[in-house]
């Protein structure tokens, strides 16, 4: 049961407030304490106040429930992280041959197979949905050599939900209920829009250039991109959800679902990340990061209009959640914010910011240009005192969609750093990480955002 913490509450209130924030939901567990501090409504349109079983959009924190559910068929001896992928799906093609032949399970779970993003593929709501995906893969960009470098794929997360349905018999999302949501006992977790009705929801929040909220009519993704993004949860469901990986592997029940030691292995960094956002490294899916010298390990997620978080500091016994429900980039920097605070309010840590160069006018000259990945274009603009980057997703994109897309981030300024590297100082996307590219010449080829590479277009 949670307890009242008038600190968390008051920052709460206050952060919404300034961030334009509709609803959130925040929770914080600390060696067994547990404090949650839930703001506002779900909807403005037809607002319900918010509580700490309302359930939001988590967006990619879902992965992290892709790769438990593989570590319990690894446990079972159903699945080897090191095999090729081709063992459990023989059927499968990329577009490198060589690629699709080596592949193994690890890859796509800390991103370095190689594959781009995200491939624009609707495959329909059916339980075929992910086998159609998987047939349409070939289409998918191959962006580096296998285990080259990471790059994060939305893509490669569908690949490995596919691997689930193959080994277990189920559907993806039977699969993570039966293995995980009931033993765990997350009893507001769900995938579908029929499951999340009966429940207090919120939905996203979108704004215009003057500040005002509407409400985006789009719930979730489709169903092929669920093992990447499709899990709903509340904030009670995620502090349960974030004990479960600081324990030993036990539900509160006393049932075994994983070996500690394999449990704890999903912290330990198997790829290195440079100058990311995202963290120094990744786990087996959990982004790692150290804090004031002390290592944090966690996920963040987006939606249509939802952010939500979810960091943890296993050797303080810690995590905090943060959920919040307004775009196109409020949400972010309330929960960015959040953890901060809760950081440094409940264990000390201090998270500094870089600082940037002095603006350099051939630099600058010489990153300006535009950059694309297969489902977004960067521009990125010297004015002449001052570097900026614009994110959107592609006009052909957008006019294909049957569907509602995400709205485009606010354009924004970067600092640069030495070795090509930059972050975002203000606007869309603020405190983002990342760096240029160069080819043998050393002609600047690409741009990472967000853990994913953007080819630079001649």
């Amino acid at each position: 049961m949670s307890t009242f913490d008038s600190d968390l509450a008051a920052f709460v209130t206050a952060t919404a407030a300034e961030y334009g924030i509709p609803g959130a939901a925040v929770g914080i567990t600390l060696d067994g304490a547990e404090f949650t501090a839930c703001h506002g409504v779900t909807s403005i349109d037809n607002p319900l106040p918010v509580d700490e079983n309302t359930v939001f959009q988590l967006g990619s924190v879902s992965k992290s429930y892709t790769a438990t559910v593989l570590l319990r068929l690894v446990a079972d001896g159903r699945v080897e992280l090191d095999a090729p992928v081709r063992r459990y799906l023989p059927e499968l093609t990329l577009a490198d041959e060589q690629l699709a032949a080596e592949v193994t399970v690890g890859h796509l779970l800390n991103h370095t197979a190689g594959l781009d993003w995200k491939l624009d593929a609707e495959t329909g709501d059916g339980d075929d949905a992910l086998a159609r995906f998987v047939d349409r893969l070939p289409e998918l960009p191959v962006i580096a050599p296998l285990g080259a470098r990471a790059s994060y794929s939305q893509s490669g997360y569908s690949l490995a939900g596919r691997v689930i349905e193959k080994v277990t018999g189920l559907t993806f999302e039977q699969a993570v209920r039966t293995l995980l949501f009931d033993p765990i006992g997350l009893r507001h977790s769900f995938f579908t829009a029929a499951e999340v009705l009966p429940h207090r929801f919120a939905v996203g929040h979108t704004a215009d250039d003057n500040g005002e909220l509407s409400v985006l009519r789009q719930w979730g993704d489709n169903r092929a991109n669920n093992p990447g993004a499709g899990v709903a949860s509340s904030v009670a469901d995620q502090l349960r959800w974030a004990r479960f990986h600081l324990g030993d592997g036990h539900t509160a029940d006393g049932e075994s679902l994983l070996p500690t030691p394999l449990l704890h292995s999903m912290r330990e960094q198997t790829a290195a990340l440079r100058a990311s956002s995202l963290g120094d490294g990744f786990g087996i899916c959990w982004f790692l990061r150290d804090v004031d010298g002390v290592r944090t390990v966690g996920h963040g997620g987006s939606g249509y209009g939802q952010f939500a978080e979810l960091l943890t500091v296993p050797d303080r016994g810690f995590a905090v959640v943060a959920l919040s429900n307004a775009g196109p980039d409020a949400g972010l920097a309330f929960n960015q914010a959040v953890l901060r605070w809760a950081l440094e309010h409940y264990l000390g840590l201090v998270e500094r910011d870089p600082e940037p160069l002095p603006y350099d006018a051939a630099r600058a000259a010489e990153m300006a240009g535009v950059y694309e990945n297969d489902m977004m274009r960067l521009t990125i603009a010297d004015s002449g005192t001052a570097v900026s980057i614009d994110a959107r997703i592609k006009p052909e994109i957008r006019a294909a969609s049957d569907t509602e897309l995400p709205d485009d981030l606010p354009f924004a300024d970067l600092g640069l750093r030495p070795d090509d590297e930059y972050f975002v100082t203000e606007g869309g996307l603020t405190g983002q990480r990342g760096y240029f590219s160069r080819d043998t010449t050393g002609t600047i080829t690409g741009v990472d955002l967000a853990g994913r590479l953007f080819s630079r277009v001649p």
